[in-house]
């Protein structure tokens, strides 16, 4: 079977939540509630947390049950590439750019995707994380056939923290 022989995906599938392997569990904690403000919905001990934005059950889950102590992948071996967060707004971004600064994180890179704006970083234990928001899809760059012109520029972070 060919992926044009498969059926697609029902058009409400969504990414509800993302459980990464830490080495401290408060080192990650420190950077995912502390820095990007994510409130803590449970905690298991000294082992594992769920984190979420809103009243939804989880969007992060935190967890050292194979991970205590350990180091991240080294290059040229498989895994997750990055994790995104998107935010509802331009100013939530912005927000989330100026907790940053405000702790010192730095960031791996800036981009304009024309659907959208991003920050990329790493988190304390080398996942890489992006925070973006997208743009109204009427805004969207296309084609003259009509179909999605994705770009990558330069990100103004200093227009974006003006946000």
């Amino acid at each position: 079977m060919t992926e044009t022989d498969s059926p697609a995906v029902d058009g409400g599938a969504r990414i509800g939540h993302v459980h990464l392997k830490v080495a401290d569990l408060d080192r990650a904690l420190a950077f995912y509630s502390g820095v990007l403000g994510f409130p803590v919905t449970q905690r298991y001990g000294s082992d594992a947390v769920f984190l979420a934005a809103g009243d939804y059950h989880h969007h992060i889950g935190l967890n050292t049950w194979q991970s205590k102590g350990g180091s991240a992948p080294p290059p040229g071996t498989t895994g997750l590439f990055h994790l995104a967060i998107l935010y509802p707004t331009r100013a939530a971004l912005a927000d989330a750019l100026r907790r940053l600064m405000k702790a010192g994180i730095p960031l791996t890179g800036a981009s304009d995707h024309g659907v959208s704006e991003a920050l990329y970083l790493d988190d304390p234990d080398g996942n890489g994380v992006e925070l973006y928001w997208d743009r109204p899809q009427a805004d969207w760059p296309r084609d003259a056939a009509g179909n999605l012109a994705m770009t990558t520029t330069r990100l103004d972070l200093k227009d974006l923290s003006a946000a």
